[in-house]
């Protein structure tokens, strides 16, 4: 099945609006209807669920039962060498069985090698070669847990080598040669244009956007606040205005989509994350309302 026709059939599962990552933090509270009726949807990382017993499984399970759920990943190591670890592809598929997504997704990087896990998002060099190996575990993935694979943009501190082509044409050649979606995460984008030296909306400019399929927003921090010369992608602070921008920008063009608003680091409390995923979701309506204005001109 093609990726278009994947999310086709899925089409019903999809939810829209700006939703939040379910962290352990505050699991409890949302298992007690804290957040019911601020939130559209919750990504969760299946990682931290699968062979996992106790009480958040249960938890998860009630919360499914109130909200649409998306699945992010964290731990496949797309761009690694290893084969796939088939324990955890089968607990993986399990894990799906019991709670449908519509998708799952996973990192554009390699995080591990020779049977360890580096517990990092590490960036692949930016080659043909490279590419048409991500896509052949990005279409090996799909088919063993039978739903579409979204790849997500990194953030990099160090690019690998003197690669024949840049980020942008990379990740580009690995959602054609794998028929898959984009995760777009506009913090990312932010965060390497920034470290780099480029122009984001000119990296924007060069992605197919009917393959974003969700996009991911983000806070990050400097290095050293003093010399403010490195931005270091936490996921621990408030989104940035110039971040805000780059969604709508997106928005604007694509019209409705999920997006999340990750908070990995200094979890706030719940209700002062509520009231960012607030200020965001006004950026993204703002944001629609332009998406319609052009459709209509353009009519």
């Amino acid at each position: 099945m093609s990726f278009q026709a994947g999310i086709t059939a899925r089409a019903s599962e999809v939810p829209t609006g700006v939703g939040l990552g379910l962290r352990g933090a505050f699991l409890a509270e949302v298992d007690r209807g804290a957040a019911d009726g601020r939130v559209p949807f919750w990504e969760i990382s299946p990682d931290n669920y699968v062979a996992r017993g106790g009480a958040r499984p249960a938890r998860l399970a009630r919360i499914a039962e109130r909200f649409p759920i998306l699945s992010h990943g964290l731990s496949l190591s797309l761009g690694g060498l290893d084969p796939l670890d088939a324990e955890f592809m089968a607990g993986l598929r399990g894990f799906f069985e019991r709670l449908p997504a519509p998708w799952h997704s996973d990192h554009l990087c390699f995080s591990g090698h020779d049977g360890k896990m580096l517990h990092d998002l590490l960036p692949l060099p930016w080659t043909t070669a490279s590419a048409r190996r991500v896509a052949a575990r990005v279409r090996e993935v799909s088919e063993r847990l039978e739903r579409p694979m979204l790849v997500e943009n990194i953030s990099y501190y160090l690019p690998l080598g003197c690669a024949p082509l840049d980020e942008a044409a990379f990740v580009v050649e690995v959602l054609e040669r794998a028929d898959c979606g984009l995760l777009l995460d506009v913090n990312n984008v932010f965060v390497n244009a920034t470290n780099h030296g480029f122009d984001p909306l000119t990296w924007l400019a060069q992605i197919p956007l009917d393959r974003v399929v969700q996009m991911h927003i983000a806070g990050h921090e400097f290095w050293d606040d003093e010399r403010r010369d490195l931005i270091i992608d936490t996921h621990g602070a408030p989104v940035r205005r110039e971040v805000d921008e780059l969604l709508a920008w997106v928005v604007e063009r694509t019209g409705p989509l999920p997006v999340l608003l990750e908070r990995d680091e200094n979890i706030p409390p719940l209700a002062e994350l509520l009231a960012e995923r607030d200020r965001v979701d006004g950026v993204y309506q703002a944001a629609l309302v332009r998406h319609a204005a052009h459709a209509q001109g353009a009519a």
